[in-house]
């Protein structure tokens, strides 16, 4: 397969190309307190107007508890209370979490002057969509995986070091898992994150450039344009990881073994919903739409497994450039034009404590618009949508500690944690 070294040669000769990494940006404040704002004008894939919802009787603010270099992506430490930013020059810094010594009292968050990881030579930097894009840790919390653009050519690298009981990693202990060839230095996604079934996901956008011109989207032969699955901790002798035998195009006769979903532009930001194993993906669309995917869990480990997204047929829940939604491609549940916003910035599902009206609503953002997003669902049916203004624009990526509570990373370089507003 072009470009990747992280399976041998038995498997088979799919063309690999380069991936997309939104765009991310500026401002913010350090503690805002305010009412939700009226619900924004909104399209969904569903039909009918939005029924009454909740959203508007919430009232949040935010917390500043760092500030780093263009922090794009913050992962928690399973077993930890620590958080972990990655800075787009290529470091990636600890935040070290402790609670009060009386039990009561806000939590008290330290960044550590030493990089876990510096690969600031490593990394190509050169503009908005390269850089060290994601991190995150093994079941066990004693691996780490990063991904990010390389030097010289700006192709996507998966790498693995062990941290174990330590506060930064062992050199020695590098082991590059994949890597992907990339026609053009934007669109690299960029985003890793643990399932809930043990196995790393790695988000590839469709290799730039206007209008997927490759095809790669809608190709699952290829690993550009895709949400990928692999097994690192399986891997051989001759094997950097492991193909989960659950893969949709496993045998390599239909899709690259890799693939897990296609048809995605550029998802900057996916997760899985910790209470249903849902998966929701933002991706971020050409120059019309937005959109934010729900794929639910029917049964098992299974949310999108095999799913078609669209691109480069759709651009949300429309035809693009004259082209249909695939046989069984699956519609965003939410989408929204760029009257709007710009670049969409996925997000979670609240599933935290401090916030109990919160729970279960889905999170997100956007780069050009200012403001935390949320909406509210009814099974399949968006209900309620609203925007809380407590930042400015520029959000560059949202991130959740272990106890399911929201962070916010500013391309100033505040890390914001969301909060109840103060009662009054």
């Amino acid at each position: 397969m072009r470009g990747r070294t992280g399976r041998a040669a038995r498997t088979v000769a799919l063309a690999v190309a380069m991936i997309s990494a939104a765009c991310t940006g500026d401002s913010a404040s350090d503690s805002t307190t305010t009412t939700a704002a009226p619900a924004p004008e909104a399209t969904t894939s569903t039909t009918g107007p939005l029924a009454e919802g909740t959203l508007g009787t919430i009232v949040l603010t935010t917390t500043k508890v760092a500030e780093v270099d263009e922090p794009v992506a913050l992962v928690a430490r399973p077993s930890t209370p620590d958080l972990y930013v990655a800075e787009r020059g290529g470091r990636l810094r600890l935040v070290k979490v402790t609670k009060p010594t009386t039990g009561t009292g806000p939590l008290r968050y330290q960044l550590q002057n030493t990089p876990v990881v510096d690969l600031t030579d490593e990394v190509l930097d050169d503009g908005k969509e390269q850089g060290l894009l994601g991190a995150t840790f093994s079941s066990d919390g004693r691996k780490l995986y990063l991904d990010y653009t390389a030097e010289p050519d700006g192709r996507t690298v998966v790498v693995e070091y062990v941290l174990g009981d330590r506060t930064t990693v062992d050199p020695k202990s590098r082991r590059e898992l994949l890597e992907v060839d990339q026609p053009a230095a934007n669109h690299n996604g960029g985003h890793l994150v643990l399932g809930p079934d043990g196995y790393l996901y790695v988000g590839l956008g469709d290799g730039g450039g206007q209008g997927d011109p490759k095809g790669y989207g809608q190709d699952p032969a290829d690993l550009l344009g895709s949400i990928l699955r692999i097994d690192p901790e399986g891997a051989t002798d001759d094997d950097e990881y492991a193909i989960p035998a659950g893969n949709p195009f496993a045998d390599g006769e239909e899709g690259a073994p890799e693939v897990w979903l296609y048809g995605v532009r550029n998802p900057w930001r996916f997760s899985f919903d910790a209470e249903t194993g849902d998966l929701w993906v933002g991706d971020v669309g050409q120059g019309e739409w937005e959109e934010i995917t729900r794929l639910p869990a029917t049964g098992g480990f299974d949310a999108g497994r095999g799913d078609n997204l669209g691109w480069n047929e759709m651009e949300g829940s429309h035809p693009f450039k004259g082209g249909e939604n695939p046989s069984g491609g699956v519609l965003p549940v939410f989408e929204y034009s760029h009257d709007e916003g710009c670049s969409v910035v996925g997000g979670y599902v609240y599933r935290g404590d401090a916030i109990e009206e919160l729970r279960g609503v889905y999170l997100f953002g956007d780069y050009c618009a200012s403001g935390l997003r949320g909406i509210e669902l009814d099974d399949v049916t968006v209900i309620d949508d609203r925007t809380w203004d407590v930042i400015g624009d520029g959000l560059q990526s949202l991130g959740q500690d272990n106890d399911g509570e929201i962070f916010l990373l500013l391309e100033s370089g505040d890390v914001l944690k969301v909060v109840p507003a103060p009662k009054r």
